[in-house]
């Protein structure tokens, strides 16, 4: 009966477009620059992948960080020379992380499901570094995405497949092979 009664005062249900997770995701992927300020960039980057499920490999270091409970120091400068973002929760909205890091000579992104088309733009920042880039069974990437990538201009591989979005593979290829002459692409 009381039910009954408060049954008009119930809103409607809106059907959300996004879960906790999303919005979860969203918080562990913003940039705090209090804390870039405190540790550096290449710090600060690394919590981020590494919280996110990414790992890094430090310059003059043969193994890939995985434990986010590893991280050296923070009085130590340490600077990232390897992103391995496999399976990694990683959004556009941190990718302001990547500024200031001057040493990132590759990144493979594999099954990022929440890496969409903004967040290839962010790679701009990397421009004077990233030489190798693999963008592989990302499947919110399409060709508006991959055209950002012509901002990278001393990338010399790239590896794309896999991208179910990208209906014009030829098209796009021949775009980034005018926009980087000295890159190896494929697509498969």
């Amino acid at each position: 009966m009381l039910l009954t009664r408060l049954s008009h005062l119930q809103r409607p249900l809106i059907p959300h477009t996004r879960t906790l997770f999303h919005w979860l995701n969203i918080v562990f992927n913003r940039v705090d620059d209090e804390r870039r300020k405190q540790v550096g960039p290449d710090r600060s980057c690394a919590e981020w992948l590494l919280r996110n499920g990414a790992h890094v490999k430090w310059e003059h270091c043969n193994e890939f960080l995985t434990d986010y409970n590893k991280l050296p120091s923070d009085r130590i400068r340490l600077h990232i020379v390897e992103v391995n973002a496999s399976e990694a929760s990683i959004m556009h909205y941190g990718f302001d992380h990547f500024v200031g890091c001057e040493h990132i000579r590759k990144i493979i992104f594999h099954k990022c499901y929440y890496l969409e088309n903004e967040a290839l733009k962010g790679l701009s920042v990397l421009k004077n570094s990233l030489l190798y880039l693999q963008i592989t069974e990302c499947l919110n990437i399409t060709e508006p995405g991959l055209s950002h990538l012509n901002a990278l201009n001393n990338l010399k591989e790239l590896i794309l497949a896999d991208l179910p979005y990208v209906k014009e593979r030829e098209k796009i290829v021949d775009k980034l092979q005018h926009g980087l002459p000295h890159c190896t692409i494929q697509f498969h």
